[in-house]
């Protein structure tokens, strides 16, 4: 694998790419990824830039590839923002043109299924952002959240060390997108209690790679993953979606990951807090605390058998939970179990 390199940074007043390389979702909210776009303009100074597939429900892979391909080889072009993730981008990253998004290598914002985006970044020696979803960040109901903003703000433009901030409230419960009168209401949130720390009290500090859990399990089926030996000393990030999956079903997937011989090259890993509430599974909050003690206790019993000694951070805000934090991918992190501070250098 050639050396992760970070890409240059836009500014303010540029153009930027919004494609839709997975979910074609606005085609079906046209009202939550204007609202989106309006925020990409006023918040960030930056012009969005559509391409033929972004506004287009049940692309062809190979047509998605080709927008996103175009979008890296546009010199005007400075970053790629995905509209949302989906299900099938993993058909998609077999046609991108690879010699093109190497020879010019652009800042990458995407999450959930763009874990197939990130991870092929990745193998291009690109690095990449895990988070920053269009409809979902940029379109939130109500107001932009704070912490949300200012790390994309500081992923987009800067590039030095950004400390993280535990959010002192979440949420995992979403206005309905089929309503457009819900964009002017706030999501519902609850009180945060800091990130959940677990190992021994040391610092590391290393490149990152990882993200949405379902999906690095596709990518291990499809062997699509960079070798244990390449990702040895890294820090593993990792994050559950809105089909909720269970306890057991997290714990298998990590167990096979130390099977393959790769949960055991992370000296840390930082799992964001899990989403536990999806539209027809309302669960209460006694239930979501309970869900999330279940997801907690599932990856320690992974981590038990094949690396117990790792620095291990729970509840980070980096998944499909309110507010978000930008991850960069295969970009450093500093996780620090002394002093309980995590930073990433954008």
């Amino acid at each position: 694998m050639p050396p992760l390199r970070y890409p240059p940074k836009p500014k303010p007043g540029d153009r930027v790419a919004v494609v839709s390389p997975s979910a074609g979702l606005p085609a079906i909210f046209p009202h939550v990824y204007e609202l989106g776009l309006r925020r990409l303009r006023e918040e960030f100074g930056l012009e969005p830039v559509e391409y033929p597939t972004t506004r287009m429900a049940g692309a062809d892979p190979r047509d998605r590839a080709r927008d996103l391909t175009a979008a890296f080889a546009d010199p005007s072009i400075t970053a790629v923002l995905a509209t949302v993730g989906g299900d099938d981008l993993i058909t998609v990253t077999p046609h991108l043109d690879d010699e093109v998004l190497r020879a010019n290598p652009k800042p990458y914002f995407g999450y959930s299924d763009n874990t197939n985006v990130l991870n092929h970044l990745y193998r291009l020696g690109v690095v990449a952002y895990h988070g920053g979803s269009v409809l979902v960040h940029l379109g939130r109901s109500g107001a932009p959240h704070r912490l949300t903003f200012d790390s994309l703000r500081a992923a987009l433009f800067t590039s030095g060390w950004y400390e993280l901030t535990a959010a002192t409230e979440w949420g995992d419960e979403p206005r309905d997108w089929r309503d457009p009168a819900t964009l002017t209401e706030e999501p519902v949130m609850f009180p945060g209690e800091g990130w959940r720390w677990q190992g021994p009290e040391r610092v590391v500090q290393a490149p990152t790679w990882g993200g949405n859990l379902e999906i690095l399990h596709w990518l291990l089926a499809t062997d699509r993953v960079p070798p244990a030996a390449e990702l040895a000393g890294s820090v593993l990030i990792m994050e559950t979606s809105e089909e909720l999956p269970s306890d057991a079903e997290v714990f298998r997937i990590v167990r096979n990951m130390g099977e393959r011989g790769l949960l055991g090259a992370f000296p840390a890993i930082v799992v964001g807090r899990p989403k536990a509430w999806e539209f027809d599974k309302p669960h209460t909050l006694e239930q979501r605390i309970a869900w999330g003690e279940a997801q907690r206790a599932a990856v320690t019993k992974a981590l038990a058998a094949y690396n117990p000694e790792a620095v291990v951070v729970f509840d980070v805000d980096l998944g499909h939970t309110d507010p978000q934090l930008i991850i960069p991918y295969g970009g450093e992190m500093r996780i620090d179990a002394v002093e309980r501070r995590i930073s990433v250098r954008y």
